[in-house]
């Protein structure tokens, strides 16, 4: 047996917490009460008298309650993991064993998370993630139930090598951006104020049928019908006014839960963001993994003056469904200065090539042609509505005519978000980055590093040959797999995707003779 197993086969193997029974049997409870309802309701149909009733129903919730604390009792005792010098180990199972480890020269990130049960037994959960784009179970390592000051000492321990692999930066351990709460301003710049009222009533509606309170009936929503019909001038009003509140109000909570306690900062050769108000998440990257970021610009937030910072990182993993946000967000909505600021910190670079792109004239532009692959659409959609409209009309007559200010308003506002997205676009290449610009919706300004582009997917669709324009897509492992340059001209996209990497591009060229 090699020294190296030997050390390995003295590192003792770790449980979870004790406490880890506990919380998951307090988290059942978010099963039990409703199952408790279902039984109250069943048991009163059948003409019971109310204390069999109440026995019945705390019964229903103890047996939910008793089966998770159980459950919790069989994953302790057969959860185990260990740190090695080579790897992280984990044996989990409880009909079917399993086996797992990740080597710890291959680990990238650590994402710490703790909810308000968690943080209120003291507990955390810790995931380890390998920096791979694959959907196999190696990729990534969840340790659920450690304890809080546990995960901490784990996430530093694993990371530990990545500050002796990458050099530490001069900013290292200072913080590079904190919340400033007068931010939330930016909060119901948001599609979602609009549909919050929308989204409140279904929530609201599933609650209520745990409770059989069939409120929103099919009469309940012709009598809601006919008294909007009757009384528009005030039913309307009310309506979208009502809804905008709510949606408001979403907003402003959402971004308190999801950004309360923000702050991003360098750690030894690291980039480690912290965020959430009752679930507190820490994620910490390998800086040497990073290849850029991008400065998104939702049409609402930029025209609030905000925009927001992502990371383009090898081997993050996506966000999943209890996560109102993206895994690779590094700040929060906030001013488009302020997210220019922290992007150039991220990209180690002065001058930044992101500040570089803060105005139009800092990037290169688009030809014109490129204009009219956006104008023309848009007014051959507005056209197709309103021809759609006057077939409908002449074979039914059911269209109303104040219908018709629905073409006669979607003509300039297609218009302008036509050219807006024309403006938008832009490209250029700094000393480290390939920078580029495309958008109006949802406008993002990518830097993405040079030394990271894997490959170019060079596409040119009829109406661009025509036009005389080609899309050059930059491949890379990180982040989205590859970034587009949109309707460049053909040549100038040639060249610049050989400029960007030189020699990659170059075997597959054709140079015209002078």
């Amino acid at each position: 047996m090699s020294t190296r197993q030997e050390a390995a086969v003295e590192v003792v193997w770790s449980a979870l917490h004790r406490r880890v029974p506990l919380a998951t049997a307090v988290v059942s409870l978010a099963i039990a009460a409703p199952a408790g309802i279902g039984a109250t309701r069943i048991l009163l149909g059948m003409d019971l008298p109310y204390a069999l009733v109440a026995a019945g129903a705390a019964g229903t919730v103890l047996l939910v309650v008793v089966a998770a604390y159980v459950h919790g009792v069989a994953r302790l005792r057969t959860t185990r993991f260990r740190l090695t010098a080579e790897r992280l180990e984990l044996r989990v199972g409880i009909l079917t064993r399993q086996h797992r480890a990740i080597p710890r020269d291959r680990v990238r990130s650590v994402d710490v998370k703790a909810d308000v049960v968690r943080r209120a037994f003291g507990l955390a959960v810790v995931k380890v993630g390998t920096g791979e784009h694959t959907s196999g179970e190696s990729a990534e390592l969840t340790l659920n139930g450690l304890a809080a000051a546990e995960a901490e000492s784990l996430r530093r321990t694993l990371l530990s090598g990545v500050a002796a692999r990458e050099s530490v930066q001069e900013d290292g351990g200072q913080a590079i951006a904190g919340l400033r709460w007068q931010w939330v301003r930016y909060a119901p710049l948001s599609i979602w104020v609009f549909v919050g009222g929308a989204v409140a009533i279904g929530a609201i509606k599933k609650v209520l049928d745990v409770f059989g309170l069939d409120v929103f009936s099919a009469s309940m929503a012709k009598a809601a019908w006919e008294w909007l019909i009757a009384n528009p001038w005030i039913s309307v009003p009310v309506v979208v006014t009502g809804s905008l509140l709510v949606g408001l109000v979403g907003a402003v909570g959402l971004f308190a839960e999801t950004w309360g306690g923000y702050r991003l900062e360098w750690e030894a050769g690291t980039l480690r963001v912290r965020r959430g108000l009752l679930t507190r998440r820490s994620l910490t990257l390998e800086t040497g993994r990073l290849r850029g970021v991008v400065v998104a610009e939702p049409l609402l937030l930029r025209l609030g003056g905000g925009a927001k910072v992502r990371a383009v990182a090898v081997g993050l993993r996506k966000a999943e469904g209890d996560e109102s946000e993206e895994v690779s967000a590094l700040t929060p909505p906030m001013p488009r200065a302020e997210a220019v600021r922290v992007a150039s910190r991220v990209l180690h670079a002065s001058p930044s090539p992101v500040a570089m792109a803060g105005g139009l004239d800092d990037l290169r532009p688009h030809p014109k042609a490129a204009r009219s692959r956006r104008v023309r659409p848009a007014l051959a959609t507005v056209a197709t509505l309103a021809a759609a409209m006057a077939v409908a009309d002449l074979l039914t007559g059911w269209i109303p005519a104040a219908a018709w200010a629905l073409p006669l308003i979607a003509l300039p506002v297609a218009s302008a978000l036509a050219l807006d997205a024309y403006r938008g676009l832009g490209h250029r290449l700094t000393g480290s980055h390939l920078l580029t610009r495309a958008g109006s919706a949802l406008r993002t300004t990518v830097a993405l590093d040079r030394g990271g582009i894997v490959g170019w997917r060079i596409r040119q669709s009829f109406f661009q040959r025509r036009l005389g324009l080609i899309t050059v897509a930059a491949t890379t492992a990180a982040g989205d797999g590859h970034y587009d340059v949109l309707d460049v001209d053909a040549s100038e996209g040639l060249d610049l995707a050989a400029q960007a990497v030189p020699g990659l591009l170059e075997p597959f060229l054709l140079r015209r003779e002078s």
